[in-house]
C-alpha cells in the first residue's frame, strides 16, 4: 500500500480518535455529537475542537447529530428587526454548534407543499419562524415534516400548542401610554401594525389601560391599523393629525411605524418633540439613528433569537418546556422624541 494510501486512511478519524484526542470516554464524544444537555460546555468544546481537528466524518451517526441545521423563516428580512433576531440566533448557533439557514417564507400551496417535503428530507433540527402569519397549509407542511417549530412574535394565535417566544408587549404599552400621561398630554394616539397581529393587539390594549386608570378617553379617531412599515405609519398619521382635534402625542407599534409618524409630522410642518411626541417600540437600532432619537419600549431582540434557537433545540431533544409561550421583559427607552405638550398644539 502505498504512503498516499495510508495517509488517506489515516485521515479518516473514528470516535475512539476524536475521544482520544479530546481526553474523554467514546460514550461522552457520543453525547456531544447527539447534542446532549448533560455534557458541560468546556468538555463540549474540547470534542467539538478535537472533531474539527480530526476532519471527523461521522458513520454510524444521523448528519443532523453531528451538523444540527435550523432553519429561521422570515416574511421578509429587510428591516432592522428582522436583524436583531437573526443576530441573537447565529450567535446562540455560533456557540452551541447549529447552523442556520435563512428562508423566505412561501406564499402558495404549491410551494407550502414542497416545503414541507423539502424540510423532511433534509432532516432539519428544527425551524424557527419569525412575526410572519402562518396559515393552515403552512402548518400542516410542517406537521407532515414532524419539525420543531417555534415562533417569535406570532401574528395569529391559531394554535396554543404551538411554541413561542416574545416580550411582555402588555405591560409595554402601559408603561409607554404612562410615560406620555405623565408628561401631560391627554389627546394620545395609536398607530398599530395589523389588526389580527397579537402582539400589537397586546401592546394596544396595555396602552388603552393605562388610558383609563389615568380616567382618559380614546377618540376612535385616533387608533389606526395598517402594517409595520414606514409607509403606513407615514399615512395613517397624517389622518390623525389632519384631524380638527390632533393628537399631541402619538403611540408607534414598532420603531418603523414610529420613523413614518416623525415624517408625517416634518411633512405638516410640526416638530418632534415640541408639538408631537412620538414613542415606539422594539428598540431597534434605527431608534438611535433616527433625528431627533426615538423614546421607544425596548424589546431585548437578540435574547429572543437566543431563547429562540435553544427551545427548537430542546424541543429537537424532546425536553419538557417550562411554558410554550416564552416572554421576556421590556423595558421603556426615554430619548429625544418625547417632552411635555408644547407651547404650539397641532392644528392650533
Amino acid at each position: 500500500m502505498s504512503e498516499k494510501q495510508q495517509t488517506g486512511k489515516q485521515r479518516r478519524a473514528t470516535l475512539s480518535a476524536v475521544a482520544a484526542r479530546a481526553g474523554v470516554s467514546v460514550g461522552t464524544v457520543s453525547k456531544v455529537l447527539n447534542l446532549r444537555p448533560d455534557v458541560s460546555e468546556e468538555t463540549r468544546q474540547r470534542v467539538m475542537q478535537a472533531a474539527k481537528a480530526l476532519e471527523y466524518s461521522p458513520t454510524t451517526f444521523r448528519s443532523d447529530a453531528r451538523d444540527p441545521v435550523v432553519d429561521i423563516v422570515f416574511d421578509s428580512i429587510v428591516n432592522p428587526y428582522s436583524t436583531q433576531i437573526l443576530e441573537g440566533v447565529i450567535a446562540a448557533g455560533t456557540e452551541l454548534g447549529v447552523d442556520v439557514v435563512v428562508r423566505i417564507i412561501p406564499r402558495d400551496a404549491e410551494e407550502d407543499a414542497g416545503w414541507g417535503r423539502e424540510v423532511r428530507a433534509k432532516g432539519r433540527t428544527g425551524m424557527i419562524v419569525v412575526t410572519s402569519q402562518m396559515t393552515s397549509q403552512h402548518l400542516r407542511a410542517l406537521a407532515r415534516a414532524s419539525v420543531p417549530l417555534v415562533v417569535v412574535d406570532p401574528i395569529n394565535f391559531g394554535r396554543p400548542d404551538i411554541v413561542s417566544v416574545g416580550a411582555t408587549n402588555w405591560a409595554g404599552g402601559l408603561e409607554a401610554a404612562r410615560h406620555l400621561i405623565d408628561l401631560g398630554h391627554e389627546r394620545v394616539g395609536f398607530i398599530g401594525g395589523p389588526k389580527a397581529s397579537g402582539s400589537n393587539q397586546e401592546r394596544y390594549h396595555g396602552f388603552r389601560a393605562a388610558l383609563e386608570t389615568a380616567g382618559l378617553e380614546l377618540d376612535p379617531a385616533l387608533a389606526s391599523w395598517g402594517t409595520f412599515t414606514y409607509e403606513s405609519g407615514r399615512d395613517l398619521a397624517i389622518k390623525q393629525l389632519s384631524l380638527p382635534k390632533p393628537p399631541t402625542a402619538i403611540f408607534a407599534g414598532s420603531d418603523t411605524i414610529a420613523l413614518g409618524v416623525i415624517e408625517a409630522a416634518r411633512s405638516l410642518d410640526l416638530t418632534v418633540p415640541d408639538q408631537l411626541s412620538v414613542v415606539g417600540f422594539d428598540d431597534t437600532r434605527l431608534a438611535s439613528w433616527s433625528s431627533p432619537q426615538l423614546t421607544t419600549v425596548r424589546q431585548p431582540l437578540e435574547a429572543m433569537g437566543r431563547m429562540a434557537l435553544r427551545t427548537v433545540l430542546q424541543l429537537h431533544d424532546g425536553q419538557e418546556l417550562d411554558s410554550k409561550h416564552i416572554q421576556l421583559s421590556t423595558s421603556l427607552e426615554v430619548r429625544d422624541s418625547t417632552a411635555a405638550p408644547g407651547r404650539k398644539q397641532p392644528g392650533s
